[in-house]
């Protein structure tokens, strides 16, 4: 698969605070990427980096095969990071009516209806946006990012803060765009929601990418068996020389079973041994 994103060593300094430190990305075209991190971690700095809102201190991006300040790439990648850009006073339609008119689309009316309808809005198009609920807005705001049917998307915590149910229908609206040939570069805390949405992610902490790779391969690194003997349990990594090693030491073994830790754990793992 093509690389349609690609950052090496990329760096970018607050006064004091590294927020980025000489990172590497690649994210191949037709894949779900989570880049995976608590708060304060450096994932919105990275976006905004890689959809050209920012400058690095150094390192070098292509979004596309080009520069992302490029200004034809704005027509082909789709942000969403809050709903600070939705006009409370208007109505959905409008919002919408007022991006498809920066986007120079075509056929606008069909598009924001199709658009709606994809979104589960279009019975709300009359309805300003001060009277929506939480869930209403962020639907709205997917809408924006998808209107002119970017290739690209960027989503920066697409379901946070919102109920179980709307966060299962944003969910839902990731994976039929990316089925329907979307890129996704996804930022979330949410290890349970990157493991069952992503084909590859990254572990970011404290302005570093500390691994990556598939969920599964991630897993599987970590997976640990568990030796319980009279003297008690004792883990040791899915190896074979550390496996032998340890049941030559344990005496009697009363139970061998392995463990495969969530992503979560995997995360908390790695975070743990940078500190």
């Amino acid at each position: 698969m093509t690389n349609i994103v690609k950052a090496d060593q990329l760096t970018k300094t607050f006064g004091n605070v590294k927020a980025l430190d000489h990172c590497d990305l690649e994210i191949k075209k037709g894949e779900i990427f989570g880049y995976l991190g608590p708060s304060g971690a450096g994932k919105t700095t990275t976006i905004k980096l890689l959809t050209g809102q920012l400058h690095s201190d150094s390192g070098e991006v292509t979004v596309l095969g080009k520069d992302p300040f490029s200004p034809d790439i704005k027509k082909k990648i789709g942000i969403m990071s809050d709903m600070s850009g939705l006009y409370e006073k208007m109505t959905v339609y409008e919002n919408l009516d007022l991006f498809a008119d920066i986007y120079g689309i075509r056929d606008k009316k069909e598009k924001i209806r199709r658009t709606l309808e994809a979104v589960e809005l279009l019975d709300a198009a009359k309805k300003k946006v001060e009277k929506l609920s939480r869930g209403m807005k962020q639907r709205l705001v997917f809408a924006r990012t998808i209107l002119h049917d970017p290739g690209l998307l960027f989503l920066d915590e697409p379901t946070a803060n919102l109920d179980p149910a709307t966060a299962d229908e944003i969910r839902d609206l990731i994976r039929r765009l990316n089925r329907e040939g979307a890129t996704v570069f996804l930022t979330t805390h949410n290890m349970e929601e990157a493991d069952e949405l992503c084909h590859r992610v990254a572990l970011l902490n404290k302005g570093s990418i500390v691994e990556s790779g598939s969920p599964e391969e991630l897993k599987y690194s970590h997976k640990r068996v568990v030796i319980t003997t009279k003297e008690g349990k004792r883990e040791v990594p899915l190896e074979r020389e550390a496996l032998l090693e340890s049941l030559g030491q344990a005496g009697e073994v009363l139970m061998i079973h392995s463990e495969e830790p969530s992503l979560r754990d995997v995360f908390l793992t790695l975070t743990k041994e940078e500190q």
